[in-house]
């Protein structure tokens, strides 16, 4: 049995406008986590290094222990140490990447036999939704459902074009879940829920045929960018002006306050103009590029 693991998971944009909990796309911009049997023991380096040492790896061990946990096993001590890249509170999945890799770790150097389903099922249990372990776990696009019943989910992985950029925006400001989450109304007009609807439908349809022009116009949302955009000071702006510039859409990624831009030219000035367009609001950002993942969570070689 394997004492080692170097488990590498990729960073993810969720929702892409309209797939509010159900859409999420992996990015080739990974976190690292090495993890030893048999001692205790913590350390991290690298992308929000404070905030990581502060948890103390909370996520990644929460993860082990449910894994261990679900297959009946005993749980046995492991030093961890986080290799990050992934801005933390940003909206790219970073809290996804430690369950996931907790999860993963935990099946491979136990051995426990867990399938694909079971470990994206015990992920949405201690993410509270789906739609960024999907693509952690899995890669590509990550279309997801559930079956209504809890913890019981159908998803599809889709292949991701090879031609699409990523353009990610990150304000220097952190933006958690929970907030975010909490200007939703828990009521929506049906007609908001039609529109959504429809556009996720048409978002999932245009990636798959590559029919860029309609991939952007499905990308908009009336189910939760409207009501998280007084968190996010300059989001509309920032959306209208990646358009403006050549994106294909934009959307805010995940909770926020990240925004993504999708192109599949100049993506250089695109992030470029939406950096700009956040500055005109006072908020200092980064730009990072990037490009979809084939690939989810998996050892390092």
């Amino acid at each position: 049995m394997a004492r080692r693991a170097n488990v590498l998971v990729p960073a993810t944009t969720a929702n892409l406008g309209a797939g509010f909990d159900s859409l999420g796309l992996a990015l080739d911009l990974y976190n690292g986590f090495e993890f030893e049997l048999g001692s205790d023991g913590f350390s991290v380096t690298g992308e929000g290094e404070m905030e990581l040492a502060a948890s103390r790896g909370r996520l990644v061990y929460r993860a082990w222990n449910a894994a261990y946990a679900y297959a009946g096993r005993t749980t046995p001590p492991v030093r961890l140490h986080i290799r990050s890249q992934v801005p933390v509170g940003r909206g790219l999945g970073s809290s996804a990447t430690a369950v996931i890799a907790g999860l993963y770790a935990a099946n491979h150097l136990g051995d426990l036999g867990l399938e694909p389903s079971q470990l994206l099922s015990l992920a949405t249990g201690i993410e509270g939704h789906p739609d960024n372990v999907a693509p952690a776990l899995l890669g590509g696009l990550v279309v997801t459902a559930s079956q209504g019943n809890e913890g019981e989910l159908d998803y599809v992985v889709l292949d991701s074009p090879r031609e699409l950029d990523i353009v990610l925006v990150v304000p220097a400001f952190e933006l958690s879940t929970a907030k975010a989450r909490s200007v939703l109304p828990d009521l929506v007009p049906h007609s908001h829920a039609v529109f959504n609807v429809g556009k996720v439908a048409l978002f999932t349809a245009a990636w798959i045929k590559r029919e860029w022009a309609l991939l952007g116009r499905a990308m908009d949302d009336r189910l939760h960018q409207p009501f998280r955009a007084p968190l996010v000071p300059g989001m509309e702006g920032v959306l209208s002006t990646a358009r403006k510039v050549g994106a294909l859409g934009a959307a805010l990624s995940g909770a926020g306050p990240s925004v993504v831009a999708l192109t599949i030219e100049n993506p250089d000035d695109i992030g470029k103009a939406m950096k700009n367009a956040f500055a005109a609001h006072g908020v200092e950002c980064k730009i990072i590029q990037a490009r979809p993942a084939r690939w989810g969570a998996h050892l390092a070689r």
